[in-house]
């Protein structure tokens, strides 16, 4: 009998079998995890941003929980020799309509109590040389960190805490009961007091095991990334971000310096037709046919069709994509950048149609399941993990505290 189980071995499955861990010690714990290794997916390919909170609505969880995250995670860098750098990031205005939505943006982030600027033409120039814009917000607070390396030392932590971490174990079956929880997978079955559900891409399935019915369903959208070439990277010193489209539910492609070296240009958002499809022929029946059965999805792509065929011919185009990129740094060349890595963000969609905005945390008496955790759960983690902790009832706690 386990105390709880953790599925999935990403960022924020990690984070919360440390913050349980750390509210539990004596518990018995596990982290099952279907790769061959920790974070492969969403956590392991995204741009490595420590972000600021800057963009989410006041009160929410995003909001509250980026903040924290974002000190947290300079804190842990700093503990356990985590490479990170805290260089702050611009987000440009080019153009005279978006003079309104920058100023909507700078006056969120004040009231999220965030540090901010509002710098003009030449302060833009002094921090980004290369960059035409005519007004933008200076972030202090953001950075660039390694959330593999943060993952691999999260590991060894709990290693030494006696947590059990098991890898190439995918889970097949949950049976929720009154008092207990089996869960069964292709390795071995476990029993346990309580589950939490840090699936990711496939976190509202396994939320249908326990036997919830979230009005969610969890859309994959492929992220494309360019990098700029070795002799081209002195035109991005930081990070680089366009002001975000207030209709549309992604940040538009920027500018990020790496950690380990080198910059990125990207993403747009594709649709994705295979849950874990980093290739734009990667296609998955199930998954595809999930997709296109769901009415949620129609509804959205009714409401966003001129923004997602936009996204599509930028994915098509190259040139179509170096154009957004010259919005912010007009030097940009067709043959200054080259293709990078994809990655894939699960983001939940509602059956009325909308792009759920928020953390979205389901509980049934013995599973608490993570629905929708896209960016800036990386940065978030560590608030996440201690989120969920904190929702293990109290008697539980006590049993646990005892042992």
């Amino acid at each position: 009998m386990e105390d709880i189980v953790i599925i999935g071995g990403g960022i924020v499955g990690l984070s919360t079998a440390y913050s349980l861990s750390k509210r539990f010690p004596h518990a018995r714990l596990s982290v099952l995890e279907k790769e061959d290794s920790w974070s492969k997916h969403q956590t392991g390919n995204n741009s490595g941003v420590i972000h600021s909170g800057i963009y989410y609505k006041p009160g929410s969880l995003k909001a509250k929980f980026a903040k924290e995250g974002n000190k947290e995670m300079i804190d842990f860098c700093q503990k356990y020799n985590v490479n990170y750098e805290q260089c702050g990031k611009v987000i440009v205005a080019t153009k005279q309509d978006e003079l309104p939505h920058i100023k909507n943006l700078y006056q969120r982030g004040i009231a999220n109590e965030l540090e901010l600027s509002m710098i003009g033409p030449e302060q833009i120039k002094e921090e980004e040389p290369f960059v035409h814009g005519i007004q933008a917000v200076k972030v202090p607070s953001a950075g660039i960190v390694d959330y593999k390396q943060v993952c691999l030392t999260l590991v060894s932590i709990l290693e030494k805490h006696g947590v059990e971490l098991l890898l190439n174990t995918e889970v097949k079956k949950i049976i929720e009961k009154s008092e207990q929880v089996d869960i069964v997978t292709n390795q071995k079955d476990f029993t346990a007091k309580y589950i939490v559900n840090c699936g990711g891409l496939h976190s509202d399935r396994l939320a249908k095991m326990t036997g919830l019915s979230p009005d969610v369903k969890i859309i994959p959208f492929r992220g494309e990334y360019f990098e700029l070439k070795p002799d081209k990277q002195y035109l991005v010193k930081n990070l680089i971000y366009p002001v975000p489209n207030p209709e549309f539910p992604f940040l538009g492609v920027h500018f990020t310096r790496m950690i380990n070296g080198g910059v990125e240009a990207g993403p747009n958002a594709v649709l994705g037709l295979k849950r874990e499809g980093y290739l734009k022929r990667d296609i998955n029946f199930k998954d595809a046919t999930e997709i296109m059965l769901y009415s949620g999805f129609w509804k959205m792509a009714r409401k966003y069709w001129k923004e997602g065929t936009v996204e599509i011919w930028r994915s098509l185009s190259k040139k179509a994509f170096v154009k957004s990129l010259q919005e912010l740094v007009p030097d940009i060349q067709e043959s200054d950048i080259i293709p990078s890595p994809s990655g894939v963000r699960a983001q939940a969609l509602r059956s009325d149609g909308s792009l759920v905005d928020d953390f979205f945390i389901e509980q049934s008496k013995r599973s608490i399941n993570v629905c929708n955790a896209p960016s800036p759960a990386a940065t978030a983690c560590f608030p996440i993990g201690r989120e969920i902790a904190k929702r293990v009832p109290e008697l539980e706690y006590k049993l646990f505290a005892a042992r």
